[in-house]
């Protein structure tokens, strides 16, 4: 069934405003400093995007007074190759420090054996370290992993109780999200989590093209150019 974002994104009437506030404005750069943490809050601000994605030794930050913008931190970043244990206590440590929202990296070798219990037990894991009301992501890598194995993961994140599904973390050699990718993932959850496009979102069509594909949420680093002449100072009405 099609969403009425999906339609308004297929019909071209989905409102700046309105992506603005399905961005993830991430600043994931390794050599990233205190000050470009800051300048990307304030532009994820200015800007009208939902949250700022940083990388967990930014935290804490400050949000402007008065704004709604969420914090989103990453969690066994970039490989995942890093013990259940170690993401469940990064992942708290983050929460402690101020995240609204944690984007774990699953270990994709265990997607690719096909073990999706190992799975589904680390993201469980990283689920009890950061319970609800916080906003657990769960990044697949898709572009590394088969049709079979991307449908194995999604079920996996349903039953660890995540709420989203996300593509990519930008930094794998295979490469980011694609229109095909984020169409399966949104098929195999069925409304159940939402589904985050990242790695190569960077134009106004590739956002639009996911979101009709099923995206309801876009990690984008280049916010400002993606959304255009639009978007004005304020995050208000374009």
């Amino acid at each position: 069934m099609t969403t009425a974002l999906q339609q308004q994104a297929a019909d071209g009437t989905l409102s700046t405003s309105a992506l603005a506030q399905l961005i993830d404005h991430t600043l994931l750069k390794p050599e990233a400093t205190a000050a470009d943490a800051e300048a990307t809050i304030a532009e994820a601000v200015e800007l009208g995007a939902f949250s700022a994605c940083l990388s967990p030794s930014m935290l804490p930050v400050a949000v402007p007074a008065g704004s709604d913008l969420k914090i989103a931190v990453v969690c066994g970043f970039p490989s995942g190759k890093h013990d259940q244990s170690v993401k469940a206590a990064e992942a708290a440590l983050a929460v402690t420090r101020g995240a609204d929202e944690i984007d774990m990296v699953i270990d994709i070798g265990r997607a690719r054996e096909h073990r999706f219990g190992d799975v589904e037990a680390e993201i469980a894991a990283v689920r009890h370290a950061a319970p609800r009301p916080v906003v657990l992501k769960v990044i697949i890598e898709s572009a590394a992993l088969t049709n079979e194995q991307i449908v194995g993961v999604c079920q996996a994140s349903v039953r660890a109780g995540a709420d989203f599904v996300k593509t990519s973390t930008g930094f794998h050699p295979a490469g980011g999200a694609t229109v095909e990718a984020v169409r399966l993932m949104s098929h195999t959850v069925e409304g159940k989590l939402g589904v985050k496009a990242s790695g190569g979102v960077r134009s106004r069509a590739d956002a639009l093209a996911m979101i009709e594909a099923g995206a309801t949420r876009l990690g984008v680093s280049g916010t400002r150019q993606l959304l255009g002449d639009e978007a004005v100072s304020g995050g208000s009405a374009y």
